[in-house]
């Protein structure tokens, strides 16, 4: 059984989003990602300051707020 994940487009601002949504992941290369960069380089700009910090759901889950990453894009295409 498959869990259909809604594309990022149509995630409403307030939803979260994992790294796994964000970035092309080699498992399932055939998903597509709003990010056109790898994990690591998603964490080396976060820790830069370059990419908005995730936040803690739990112990286990980091995710980013939809909107968050929607204004990043923005800012990018704006420069």
């Amino acid at each position: 059984m498959s869990i259909d994940i809604p594309s990022f487009d149509a995630l409403p601002d307030s939803a979260f989003i994992r790294q796994s949504q964000l970035v092309q992941d080699r498992k399932r290369p055939t998903t597509p990602a709003p990010l056109p960069f790898s994990g690591p380089t998603l964490w080396r700009m976060v820790k830069s300051g370059k990419f908005p910090k995730p936040l803690k759901l739990s112990s286990r889950v980091t995710a980013w707020k939809v909107g968050d990453v929607r204004a990043w894009i923005k800012a990018q295409a704006a420069q």
